[in-house]
């Protein structure tokens, strides 16, 4: 607000300027005045409301972000978990029956050769995936908060 010289803050003023804001500020009646305070007051309010409100919004987005975050990670660490186990079996049969094989070739056993093929191509025929089922179902099934995986 401009003082008895015209000046904002030790600002110089042009003196058409201050006799602008000045007469201006003749004209405003009181009620006037106390209108537009309180639309200040208002828009203030108003404005930290939409503050708060939006502050929540990326509060809970924060924090379901991290929920899901942590869902994956925690899927991601049974499933390691699962192929581990699981590999680590197949990669045991895988030698088993290699070496059976090499066994039955070198005593010329053709049934048991047959067999020990029959068991490889089982086992090759088999994924530890083709369990599960449709992986379109698992996707659904992933992306419904309530499904419980058991492994």
């Amino acid at each position: 607000m401009p003082n008895q010289k015209g000046e904002v803050k030790g600002t110089p003023l042009p003196a058409k300027a201050t006799k602008l804001v000045v007469g201006a500020a003749g004209r405003i009646s009181a009620a006037d005045a106390l209108n537009a305070l309180n639309q200040l007051v208002s828009a203030a309010r108003e404005s930290i409301h939409i503050h708060e409100t939006e502050s929540t919004k990326r509060e809970k987005l924060r924090t379901y972000r991290e929920t899901e975050v942590a869902r994956i990670k925690a899927s991601e660490q049974a499933l390691r978990h699962y192929f581990d186990l699981v590999f680590e079996e197949r990669r045991e049969t895988h030698k088993r029956l290699f070496d059976g094989l090499d066994q039955t070739l070198e005593s010329g056993d053709v049934a048991a050769m047959q067999t020990v093929v029959g068991g490889i191509v089982e086992l090759a025929r088999t994924s530890p995936l083709a369990m599960i089922g449709n992986l379109g179902e698992l996707r659904s099934a992933m992306d419904d908060p309530n499904t419980v995986f058991e492994f």
